[in-house]
């Protein structure tokens, strides 16, 4: 039973996994120490000992959360790697941080902690590396497959169907495709069958997965699909066709007892609720004590070049379309706008200080974004927070523009680490800035905020169309 091969054994290579990842995290801390010190020790110091098993105990906890042990089948090589690397960041992020606020990060060796994180990641890619292409040989001579049929003929289905055949080795084999009779159902390269023959074909075959997916106007051929399906012990998925619809976060929730499908929900709710919050009050409390010398230091430049206050507040849309005030660093003279106007800051604009168009290009102004942060009003990462009276005019005119604000505002985004900054003097750049927007929101983690985070930085904050 070539099928079965590795199935029966998954959670075993699951908890194998997991505790190979410790390993090679007590393993890379060992080696570092016998590559900086020259010797192979009988045993770590205490103080390093005890590093080390704090260490390993986060990368018990955190990596299931972060999702590196999800399942491989139908993902590429990045996924694993990704997953394994970035757990591992953070993980030695919060240790350093650790060492930093009990004073003591002089007590260890630079040299060897650097060895450590460097050698126990390339532990970690090097296993993931092995286990890939195993599998992936593995599945190429037909071992640890699992056998699927659609049932349904939409577009849907069709691609569904290209994705499974797509990447031989993913470990799907659709064997046949259903024709619920509706309408006039071909798929080229596919074994069209009757619907009627679902139930006998799945356990003539050892079919493992049953896939769904009919449009919502066919719904009502469920129940007899199911009916088919009550003596089967195949996975049943089912996958409405709404290629056609707009959708964000889309999913499953039971509310009251009872399952709903999720089309347009915000991300931050429960526990990812918890570990944004988490994560913005942690960063933007060590980022405000880092730079407020800096803070001081533009204040007084802002103060001393200019008339009028430090801070620039202005009104706009936060979480759920709430008004939020925003702080700036002022870098404009004082004006006066019409009521209900707005003028969107521009090229060579006459209204910036010599002074403020340098904070401009260099996104020092935003820094009091942090303090908004700590407050709970805004995220480090998450769509622009846009003017009250641009939010306005931009809801008439762009599909989706209010789904931006199912999340918190952030100081950067996906949106401005791609170029879309600046002023918006066109409808197609704000729509532009939206898809960015909308695309973050739907895939958002906490490895997708660290990443934002750092090409950020590795970026810079200076952009051409920072003005």
């Amino acid at each position: 039973m070539k099928q079965g091969l590795l199935r029966a054994y998954s959670a075993g290579f699951t908890a194998l996994s997991r505790i190979m990842d410790v390993v090679l995290v007590i393993g890379g801390a060992v080696l570092a120490y016998a590559l900086r010190f020259r010797h192979v020790p009988d045993a770590l110091p205490l103080d390093y000992t005890a590093v080390v098993v704090i260490a390993a105990l986060l990368v018990a906890l955190l990596f299931p959360l972060i999702g590196v042990y999800r399942s491989w089948r139908a993902r590429g090589l990045r996924a694993p790697v990704g997953q394994a690397l970035l757990g591992w960041v953070v993980t030695f992020t919060l240790i350093l941080l650790m060492l930093v606020l009990v004073k003591k990060n002089e007590q260890f060796s630079r040299w060897w902690m650097g060895l450590w994180f460097l050698s126990t990641a390339a532990a970690l890619l090097l296993l993931r590396v092995g286990v890939y292409m195993l599998l992936r040989t593995l599945r190429a001579h037909g071992y640890n497959l699992r056998k699927a049929v659609i049932v349904g003929c939409g577009a849907q289905a069709q691609a569904l169907l290209q994705r499974a055949r797509d990447p031989a080795w993913a470990g799907f084999e659709v064997a046949a495709v259903f024709d619920p009779g509706v309408d006039a159902c071909h798929v080229e390269g596919a074994s069209v069958q009757p619907l009627a023959g679902l139930g006998a074909f799945v356990a003539a075959h050892a079919i493992d997965e049953v896939w769904v997916s009919l449009p919502l106007a066919q719904s009502t051929l469920l129940e007899p699909v199911l009916a088919q399906l009550r003596n089967s012990t195949a996975n049943v998925r089912y996958m409405p066709d709404m290629l056609g619809l707009f959708l964000l976060n889309r999913g499953m929730t039971e509310i009251l007892d009872t399952p709903m499908l999720d089309l347009t929900v915000t991300p931050m709710q429960g526990f990812n609720r918890a570990l944004k919050r988490a994560e913005d009050a942690l960063l933007s409390m060590l980022i405000l004590l880092l730079i407020s010398p800096l803070l001081l230091l533009i204040a007084l430049a802002v103060k001393l070049t200019s008339r009028g206050p430090v801070l620039f507040r202005q009104k706009r849309h936060g979480w759920d379309g709430r008004e939020i005030e925003v702080w700036k660093f002022r870098s404009m003279r004082l004006h006066h706008e019409a009521p209900g106007a707005l003028t969107q800051a521009r090229r060579e604009d006459p209204r910036l200080t010599r002074f403020g168009a340098f904070l401009r290009h260099s996104s020092l102004d935003e820094l009091p974004q942090f303090f908004n942060v700590l407050k709970g009003d805004m995220s480090i990462v998450g769509p622009r927070p846009h003017a009250v009276e641009h939010n306005a005019l931009y809801m008439g005119l762009i599909d989706h523009y209010a789904l931006r604000h199912t999340v918190k505002p952030g100081i950067t985004g996906w949106a401005q680490i791609n170029g879309w900054r600046g002023e918006t003097e066109t409808v197609d750049k704000m729509k532009g800035r939206i898809e960015h927007d909308l695309y973050y929101i739907e895939h958002w983690s906490l490895g997708f905020d660290l990443r934002i985070i750092a090409l950020t930085l590795v970026r810079g904050f200076v952009s051409k169309n920072a003005y």
